[in-house]
């Protein structure tokens, strides 16, 4: 054989090697869908092992929101691919209040998020799925607590 089909192959059990590594580890990064009363996209960052910066764009009331969550990240017992997550945030939105609680016009609300949810990435493909709720609070706009932020996550993980 020569150098350049040894070095080659080589070449190519390298990466079949390091693509199996990696997708036997948590994943560093996710992008996907999220889909509940709010529908939108979601995008999550590891930032170490445990914790994790998560973005949210989504709609409801002909209107979007943007959150922005910190998550910590703890493995379930007896399960290396199944994860618990718990985490804080904030949130700002515009509304069209014909579809929401005003009569009229639009608004904008501002306000702090919590979240708490299961999540878990398939070893075998770079697939993650997760389920959560998210209650929050709106401090300004159509102010006070609402539960209802709950949703389904499918992200495409790398």
């Amino acid at each position: 054989m020569s150098n350049r089909k040894k070095l080659t192959s080589l070449l190519v059990l390298m990466m079949l090697m390091i693509t199996s590594t990696t997708l036997a580890q948590n994943y560093k990064q996710a992008i996907g869908i999220r889909g509940g009363l709010f529908n939108g996209i979601t995008y999550k960052n590891f930032i170490t092992n445990s914790m994790a910066v998560e973005g949210i764009l989504h709609t409801r009331w002909q209107g979007w929101e943007a959150v922005g969550l910190i998550e910590y990240h703890s493995e379930m017992p007896s399960n290396g691919n199944f994860y618990w997550f718990y985490g804080y945030g904030a949130h700002i939105g515009f509304f069209d209040a014909q579809y929401s609680h005003y009569s009229t016009g639009t608004y904008t609300v501002i306000g702090v998020d919590g979240i708490l949810g299961l999540e878990y990435q398939f070893s075998k493909a770079p697939i993650a799925i997760g389920l959560d709720w998210k209650p929050y609070f709106n401090l300004v706009g159509y102010s006070g607590f609402f539960g209802d932020g709950g949703a389904f996550s499918l992200r495409y993980t790398f």
